[in-house]
């Protein structure tokens, strides 16, 4: 079992910044692959970024160049540095991490951009 834990959400006006975090506990040795989704109600969970245990990175094409994500295997967390906010990144965050073929999710931080 793993259990994940966000932190960081809040409002923020366009063109500002947050930084998300996820605090992962349980069985994180078996953690490869953690990643960042978002929703907004009424649509489909679309994932942000991921990273793998080798520090491979992956963006969705409407964060590139804006949004970073990294992680502290020391510390057990996953981060998500977010800049140049805009309005349309409006919505819940999600952290998420696959081990041993499972798919563990946190309880969601809300991001709302302000225009």
């Amino acid at each position: 079992q793993v259990q994940l834990v966000e932190s960081g959400g809040g409002l923020v006006q366009a063109g500002g910044s947050l930084r998300l975090s996820c605090a992962a506990s349980g069985s994180i040795f078996s953690i490869n692959i953690m990643g960042w989704y978002r929703q907004v109600p009424g649509k489909q969970r679309d994932a942000v970024a991921t990273i793998l245990n080798s520090g491979t990175t992956n963006y969705a094409d409407s964060v590139k160049g804006r949004f970073t994500i990294s992680r502290d295997n020391a510390k057990n967390m996953v981060y998500l540095q977010m800049n140049s906010l805009k309005p349309e990144d409006t919505a819940v965050y999600y952290c998420r991490a696959i081990s041993s073929g499972r798919l563990y999710w946190g309880q969601g931080t809300q991001v709302t951009v302000s225009s």
